[in-house]
């Protein structure tokens, strides 16, 4: 299983969200906007789990980064229809193992 963190990471125009705000899953649930939230939850449960969605986005903002260093990166969009444009990053951060003593 993997942490996700959570980055507002394009958008303008939205009355709950800014760019660059940096959110904790699950802990941070009740901070999110419920249907940003929504969006993201398959994708999330994807890549907690370890997971690959298959676009990459080559060349764009958007480029997601697989496996490097144990991270794993997705992009969402929030499903309002406004000019918000609000763009979450999704990143999964492969766990370390704590040593037994």
């Amino acid at each position: 299983m993997r942490d996700i963190e959570l980055e507002i990471f394009e958008g303008n125009h939205c009355t709950k969200h800014k760019v660059g705000e940096k959110y904790k899953y699950p802990k941070d649930n009740g901070k999110l906007c419920p249907w940003l939230l929504y969006s993201a939850s398959h994708m999330i449960q994807v890549l907690k789990y370890d997971g690959r969605l298959g676009w990459s986005y080559k060349n764009t903002p958007y480029e997601k980064i697989i496996n490097k260093d144990g991270v794993t990166t997705e992009f969402v969009r929030c499903p309002d229809p406004t000019s918000s444009g609000i763009v979450l990053k999704i990143t999964a951060i492969k766990r370390t193992r704590k040593k037994a003593r």
